[in-house]
């Protein structure tokens, strides 16, 4: 599982995904959400700005997961 490192409490789904590699654009994340394919924590996403902290799990269904880690 790849990891993603922050700086802050909390970073937004879609820049989470975007640091990841796990989309490309912007657009990539409006569609993986309509699509039911992205879950924090094993729950079902459905907020690009939803808040990501430290320690959560993020997934695109058959494309990958990332761990969020604060970097201190």
């Amino acid at each position: 599982m790849e990891k993603v490192y922050i700086h802050t409490e909390f970073i937004k789904l879609q820049q989470v995904l975007k640091l990841a590699g796990l989309v490309d654009q912007g657009s990539d994340v409006k569609y993986y959400l309509s699509e039911n394919m992205v879950y924090v924590n094993n729950e079902l996403a459905t907020e690009r700005g939803k808040k990501i902290r430290h320690g959560d799990i993020v997934e695109v269904k058959g494309v990958g997961r990332v761990e969020v880690e604060l970097e201190v």
